[in-house]
């Protein structure tokens, strides 16, 4: 048998292997690796809101940051001004930033295209100068600071607080990316799908093009405010500059490289926009023969995502599916034996010769 459930064993193989290594991660590295996978799982949760307003229902948004900074302003404001519980403000802080997705993307039905991506590159641009000016309650430049989430005491210590929190991030995630899948295989994903091949088509066939469009953005801007809330918890700062347009943008490429409507897009395109520039920063001034790698991280960031882009132009999801499908091409093939002494590869979908010619 080789499904369960309908699902292939390789891909259950993989996802088995990927949650052991997950779960391993925090056991066997630093402190600093440990928090950065954290943000990887912040990432990735952002990533799955903006595939789905733009991977499956063809939105473009380049202002998802703005909906972080409302779940991370939310999170901030209600566990240092209010004493909130950390866990209890991120589904708060999810429902107010979904709140406000659905309301901006009732006025952004009149949009589509290019016009809406540049309604959501105004929204990311001046969000971060209203936080800024509201500074009795936002703390304005100087940012609103939090102590240590802290472990719950039913661990009993087994866990530091980098540990706790990425555990923390990353179930968040699986949750979040196993409620946005049953969303998708439903019967709203496929109405999203059908409004991103053709809304004329769409309305054609009975789909509600004003509910499903505002819909994915209240769905979208919720995933970017539970990321939020926990970037918040997990950095312990928060200030305007956080959810400035480079997040919008970083999280736009992130979506892109990893894979616009692909299942595993998010957590590929979350990977590179954590560790790509980190690694472009530990390359730089590297001597490799007699080139020298410029000192400057933001120029290899730039080639490696030019690179990306012109080898994988439908993300690296897409690259990691054209290379699976090429392989089980080549696996599916009868291999019988030679009678010279090598192997014959024959194609079982290949034609038969015509036996009346011999």
């Amino acid at each position: 048998m080789t499904r369960v459930r309908g699902a292939p064993l390789g891909v259950l193989g993989a996802a088995a292997v990927g949650v052991v290594v997950l779960i391993g991660i925090p056991l066997v590295t630093d402190t600093f690796t440990t928090f950065e996978f954290a943000n990887v799982a912040v990432f990735v949760i952002a990533l799955i809101g903006l595939n789905i307003l733009t991977g499956y229902s063809g939105q473009i948004s380049i202002g998802n940051g703005a909906f972080m900074a409302v779940g991370g302003y939310t999170a901030a404001l209600l566990i240092k001004k209010a004493g909130v519980p950390y866990l209890l403000t991120i589904p708060i802080a999810g429902v107010l930033a979904g709140l406000a997705g659905f309301l901006f993307g009732i006025p952004a039905l009149r949009l589509s295209g290019i016009y809406l991506a540049l309604a959501t590159f105004a929204l990311a641009l001046a969000l971060p100068p209203v936080i800024n000016n509201y500074e009795r309650l936002t703390g304005g430049n100087g940012g609103v600071i939090l102590r240590a989430a802290g472990v719950p005491d039913f661990l009993g210590g087994a866990l530091s607080n980098e540990q706790y929190l990425y555990y923390l991030a990353w179930s968040l995630a699986g949750v979040l990316f196993v409620f946005a899948r049953l969303i998708i295989k439903s019967g709203t994903g496929r109405a999203f799908m059908a409004l991103r091949d053709s809304e004329t088509a769409a309305v054609a066939s009975g789909v509600s093009l004003a509910y499903h469009k505002t819909l994915a953005f209240g769905l979208s801007a919720f995933y970017a405010g539970v990321a939020g809330a926990l970037l918040a918890i997990l950095s312990r700062f928060v200030h305007p500059d956080t959810f400035g347009l480079p997040l919008s943008i970083a999280l736009l490429t992130g979506i892109v490289v990893g894979g616009l409507g692909a299942d595993l897009g998010p957590v590929l395109g979350a990977v590179f926009v954590v560790w790509l520039p980190y690694f472009a920063e530990k390359t730089a001034g590297l001597r490799l023969g007699g080139v020298v790698i410029p000192g400057k991280p933001d120029i290899i960031y730039g080639a490696a995502l030019i690179l990306i882009v012109f080898l994988a132009p439908s993300g690296v999801a897409g690259l990691l599916a054209r290379a699976g499908a090429a392989y089980r091409g080549v696996r599916g093939r009868a291999v019988v034996p030679d009678l010279l002494g090598g192997p014959l590869v024959v194609d079982p979908i290949a034609e038969p010769a015509d036996e009346a010619q011999t």
